[in-house]
């Protein structure tokens, strides 16, 4: 019997930096009211731990022009520059826990627009990266997911584009549009925005999966990562269970197998994945 725990699964380095800014915030000003613009992170159990030490997440424009001023902290996705702007207006002390590399794409999206360039995002249109870093652009800005988008796409010939891509999108999908959207198109700047350990975290998974019985994915339903680690492993283990604590999980499941990987989304705290992976050695 063997279980093979994915050495990446866990916080990657931005969603860590993001929760430990909140603690930290949390520590230095006990007599503050803190807020996130948004959830910090994707994942309910993180969310819910930070609102029992007295967290509230805003949800809307609206409500932040009713709340006692204090502290925002701009969630670990981002959020569109217009934001920025309302929560300086509305005399909050904003601190910015936009993970590094989304920050680097709303730079390029920003100066590239600028220079007059059709912004094209491979993403998710209703995640909230794929909003914030809209909302960076000076210009028309057109998001493509899926096979069907990239066909249909259609801007003027003269017109230059520069595509970018979701952090935690499918890396071997965002070459297949960007092949799909090159076929027509000449002036095109293809900048593969796809963070590395997203990569890497998927390459291991369909590894993992290739070679094991069955597959956990640890994750939050709402994790766009998780959702693509949950694709991958599922089409190379069609036993592939995709959970986000161990209540989830249905043990019986597993125990005509002999080998079970595990992985864990980015925004899956370790010490779910601890739980999930010793209840899991139980079973053998």
């Amino acid at each position: 019997m063997n279980v093979k725990l994915a050495e990446t699964a866990g916080f990657c380095f931005g969603v860590k930096r993001a929760v430990d800014t909140v603690y930290k915030q949390i520590a230095e000003n006990p007599d503050t009211p803190i807020y996130t613009y948004g959830p910090i992170i994707h994942n309910d159990e993180v969310i819910k731990d930070m609102k029992k030490k007295g967290i509230h997440v805003i949800r809307s424009d609206e409500e932040l022009m009713t709340l006692e001023k204090g502290i925002v902290i701009v969630r670990s996705h981002g959020v569109p520059k217009s934001v920025c702007r309302r929560l300086e207006a509305a005399g909050m002390t904003c601190v910015d826990a936009t993970c590094p590399f989304v920050k680097k794409i709303h730079k390029i999206v920003e100066r590239e627009s600028e220079a007059g360039k059709h912004i094209v995002i491979i993403g998710n249109e209703s995640h909230p990266e794929v909003e914030g870093i809209m909302g960076w652009a000076n210009g028309p800005v057109s998001v493509i997911q899926t096979v069907e988008d990239a066909y249909h796409f259609q801007i003027p010939e003269e017109k230059s584009i520069c595509i970018v891509s979701q952090t935690t999108f499918n890396y071997n999908k965002f070459k297949e549009l960007v092949e799909i959207i090159s076929e027509t198109r000449y002036d095109i700047t293809v900048l593969n925005t796809i963070c590395s350990a997203t990569k890497e975290r998927q390459t291991e998974a369909k590894s993992i999966a290739e070679e094991v019985d069955a597959m956990i994915v640890i994750g939050d339903k709402m994790s766009s990562n998780s959702q693509k680690l949950f694709e991958i492993c599922n089409t190379a283990c069609k036993a592939t269970y995709f959970i986000q604590t161990l209540d989830d999980l249905d043990t019986n499941q597993l125990r005509s197998v002999d080998t079970v990987g595990i992985t864990a989304g980015a925004s899956t705290p370790n010490n779910i994945i601890e739980e999930v992976q010793k209840n899991v050695r139980i079973i053998f």
